[in-house]
């Protein structure tokens, strides 16, 4: 479920505690024997905030990147993850170590972004490279930066304003623009579009690559 909200949507708010959930979604594809699993398991979690009551902390979004967060673990703002938590994975399995993240900015409120956030951007991705994980950036609703984009998506890359928003979010992650991958939200339509789905399966090959270049991290000699 998405939603519009002032903080992040993804979340299950408890009257005690504002408990936020960590969930994987196995991508299934469809085919003559009905559909069939994947390999590909997107992981959701609530965004990075700029006070405790607003997002995740550093500390935590680290711990679900190297998968010692439970499914279904609820995040609360006056309690972090660690090994005392119930479910805590003290030694995940590379099936539940993340292998690539996506960082999910607003396009239409790229200038929203203060330079706090900036910074804690750029903190975390330090810590994520230590880990050997890659990482890339969905810029959403682009659409709803120009006319000519939200008329035609297939021209998206060619709109002079999503090309500057791009370049401002390379510069708020800290990251080149070639990890910046614009996509069309699904909003009010009620069928899917061919155009809307290439730009989203654009970005999952551009994750699949990074993910791939982990496992080769991984398996390659090192050289001494």
């Amino acid at each position: 479920m998405v939603g519009t909200s002032s903080t992040s949507f993804t979340q299950k708010v408890e009257q005690q505690n504002n408990a936020r959930h960590f969930q994987s979604f196995p991508i299934r594809r469809r085919g003559e024997s009905g559909d069939q699993p994947t390999a590909l398991v997107l992981c959701d979690a609530m965004g990075l905030g700029t006070g405790d009551m607003t997002g995740l902390t550093l500390h935590d979004v680290l711990a679900v990147i190297k998968g010692h967060s439970p499914e279904g673990h609820k995040f609360s703002s006056d309690q972090a993850l660690r090994a005392e938590t119930v479910g805590y994975v003290k030694k995940p399995s590379a099936r539940e170590k993340m292998h690539c993240v996506a960082f999910v900015v607003d396009a239409t409120k790229i200038n929203s972004y203060g330079k706090g956030m900036g910074f804690t951007f750029q903190q975390l991705r330090e810590h994520i490279s230590d880990l050997g994980v890659h990482q890339v950036a969905l810029l959403t609703h682009v659409d709803q930066l120009c006319p000519q984009s939200a008329h035609d998506i297939t021209k998206v890359y060619r709109s002079r304003l999503v090309q500057h928003t791009m370049e401002k979010a390379a510069a708020l992650l800290g990251m080149s623009m070639s990890y910046i991958v614009p996509v069309k939200n699904y909003s009010c339509e009620m069928d899917v579009d061919e155009h809307t789905n290439t730009l989203l399966l654009c970005a999952v090959q551009h994750i699949l690559q990074y993910v791939e270049l982990y496992f080769q991290d991984l398996t390659e000699p090192r050289v001494v």
